[in-house]
C-alpha cells in the first residue's frame, strides 16, 4: 500500500510542478520579436492667441493627432500689466488635443520653437497623462493606430 501512496504523491508533485498556462493579450511584435505594449495617451493643453488658433491646430495635427477641441478663453491680467509685458489682447483659445505619449515631447518642442519665433504667437503648452480608455476602437482612433484589429471609419 505504501508503493501506491508514494506513486500518487510523485504524480501530484509532477503535475503541481508544471506551470499553468496563462492567457495573454495579443499585442504587436517588435522587430526583435518581443511583444510591444500599446502607446499611452496624453492630453495636450495649449493656450494660444485667438488669431493664431488655426495655425497651431494645423501644427499639432501634423503629429498624428486625430482629435482636437478648441474653446474660447480670456486672460486675467489687467491693462497695466498687459502694457508692461507688451501683450496686445487678452482673447485666447485653449486647444485640447489627444496625443500619443511617444509623440508628446516632439509636439512640445515644436510648439516651444513656434512660440519663440512667430510674432504675436506667445503661448503655453502642457500635457496631462490619461490613465484609462474605454474601448479598443476609441483607443485606435485617438492613437492613430489603424494597423491593429479591424478598420473602423469614424
Amino acid at each position: 500500500m505504501s508503493n501506491i501512496a508514494n506513486e500518487t504523491v510523485k504524480k501530484t508533485k509532477r503535475t503541481a510542478a508544471k506551470p499553468t498556462a496563462r492567457r495573454t493579450v495579443s499585442k504587436a511584435k517588435t522587430a526583435t520579436g518581443h511583444k510591444a505594449a500599446p502607446h499611452k495617451l496624453k492630453l495636450l493643453i495649449t493656450v494660444v492667441p485667438r488669431r493664431k488658433t488655426e495655425y497651431f491646430m494645423d501644427l499639432i495635427q501634423a503629429f498624428d493627432v486625430n482629435m482636437q477641441f478648441c474653446c474660447t478663453a480670456n486672460g486675467t491680467a489687467s491693462s497695466d500689466i498687459m502694457a508692461l509685458m507688451g501683450l496686445e489682447d487678452s482673447e485666447k483659445r485653449v486647444i485640447f488635443s489627444v496625443v500619443r505619449e511617444d509623440m508628446a515631447p516632439r509636439v512640445l518642442l515644436a510648439l516651444e520653437e513656434k512660440f519663440a519665433t512667430i510674432k504675436n504667437a506667445k503661448g503655453i503648452a502642457m500635457t496631462v497623462p490619461l490613465s484609462g480608455m474605454i474601448g479598443v476602437a476609441i483607443y485606435q482612433f485617438l492613437s492613430n493606430n489603424r494597423k491593429g484589429g479591424k478598420q473602423h471609419e469614424i
